[in-house]
């Protein structure tokens, strides 16, 4: 039973399974058919030599009681499973075939069955103007002919149902090989290989699922790539700030003074602060990339409000006017954890980035295109070569006064791709700085 059920669970042997349990039922349903036709058959052809004997034997002159129906031959002699008797029109006996068996003397005319001194036999009877003829065979005799008879049709699918037992066997397995070829290619790799695995040669029931499994590699190859250029990134990124930590901890130490060490102090803060926000980012783009949470409906402008709820402190400090210009109730398909992430790091770079005494203005419009989301600024805005490397990780604008890690842009615009939205940064038409652009797709 176990082997049963383990076999089901492959391909190969539920195949097997199924069709050579059809080929056993279908040879088993076809010999017992094969052997009633047989069997009936040969009644009729039996009858119906029992009928042309009958007929030969009737004649126009009675027969003496000495002589047989072909004179000094007797149809009957030699053979015990037919009975011959012929009677004349008054009821005599003129004729009795040489044989053990004794039958009424009665005539029913036709085929009829009639059980005699224990035994069944099978009459047929005729009569004529001048005799009456009855042929009888013993029905036990009859139908181990018969049955010898059907057995002979069930010979060739005998021989024939291992065979196509066989066939089936070999083309199932010929037709499963070049699977079997993929689980092997991809059994003997290391676990770095994550080259296309070769279709040549596969049907094509098999080749979407290797064109799958490449595609499939293609993006694992793209995001291990991608992960292991953002650990060298990030062991890059993450030296210079623990060697100004290290310089600035040993100043620390050295000061000898009570302002060189408040000095010293408000430095290995500044820094402290610095590398934990870099190692904040770091973990929010590694969660963000490594993120395949289902969607659900969003607000896409209660976002917005609670944005700029959250950095009107720090707008007010730098002395930056931060409003909220347009909100459209829109919602958009996503993850409000990761949409937030991106409305706050928007509005957070408009107001770093914008000298004191200017404005950043957020905008959540619903667009012939599709919910938009729009964070506009005074600031000195990005010069257009480099609106597309900003995206890049850790990439700074120089000359920027603002102190960053260069991952903000990045996680924003990796929020938005797994969004199916489009960033684009230009140039604000109304406050003159930059201008960045969120559309989601329509619903």
């Amino acid at each position: 039973m176990r082997r049963v059920r383990k076999l089901t669970h492959s391909l190969r042997g539920r195949l097997l399974w199924y069709l050579l349990a059809a080929i056993t039922i279908a040879a088993m349903a076809q010999a017992s058919i094969a052997y009633r036709t047989a069997l009936r058959d040969a009644d009729n052809i039996f009858d119906l030599n029992m009928q042309q004997m009958a007929l030969s034997l009737r004649s126009n002159a009675p027969l003496a009681a000495s002589q047989g129906a072909f004179g000094d031959v007797d149809p009957g002699s030699g053979s015990d499973d037919l009975v011959v008797q012929v009677w004349t029109p008054d009821g005599v006996q003129v004729f009795h075939s040489v044989s053990r068996a004794r039958l009424p003397q009665r005539a029913v005319l036709g085929f009829s069955n009639v059980r005699a001194n224990g035994t069944l036999y099978r009459v047929y009877s005729i009569q004529s103007n001048n005799q009456t003829v009855q042929v009888a065979q013993d029905l036990s005799v009859r139908s181990n002919l018969a049955r010898n008879l059907a057995l002979r049709t069930l010979g060739p699918i005998a021989v024939m149902m291992p065979i196509l037992m066989l066939v089936v066997w070999w083309v199932v397995s010929g037709s499963l090989e070049p699977v079997e070829r993929v689980r092997s290619q991809v059994a003997a790799r290391q676990a770095d290989d994550l080259s296309p695995v070769s279709e040549n040669g596969l049907p094509d029931e098999v080749q979407p699922l290797v064109r799958e499994l490449n595609l499939l590699f293609g993006r694992v190859r793209t995001a291990f790539d991608a992960q292991q250029n953002f650990v060298a990134d990030a062991a890059h990124e993450l030296r210079t700030p623990l060697a100004a930590l290290k310089l600035q901890a040993q100043s620390l130490g050295r000061a000898d003074s009570v302002e060189a060490r408040q000095l010293a102090v408000a430095r290995l803060t500044a820094g402290i602060e610095r590398a934990t926000r870099l190692v904040e980012q770091l973990l929010v783009l590694a969660r963000q990339e490594a993120s395949v949470a289902d969607r659900q409906p969003v607000q896409l402008d209660g976002l917005a409000r609670r944005a700029v709820a959250d950095l009107v402190s720090v707008a007010q400090a730098r002395q930056v006017d931060l409003g909220l210009q347009q909100a459209a109730p829109v919602v958009v398909q996503g993850r409000a954890e990761a949409l937030n992430i991106l409305v706050r790091n928007l509005v957070d770079n408009a107001v770093k980035y914008t000298p004191g005494g200017g404005t950043v203005d957020v905008s959540v419009r619903a667009t012939a295109a599709g919910p938009e989301l729009c964070v506009e600024d005074s600031g000195p805005g990005i010069a257009p070569e480099e609106r597309e490397r900003v995206f890049d990780r850790f990439y700074r604008i120089a000359g920027s006064e603002a102190q960053g890690s260069g991952l903000g842009l990045a996680i924003i615009k990796s929020i938005a791709e797994r969004h199916g939205a489009k960033l684009v940064l230009g140039e604000s038409a109304r406050l003159g700085g930059l201008s960045a652009t969120v559309t989601f797709p329509a619903a």
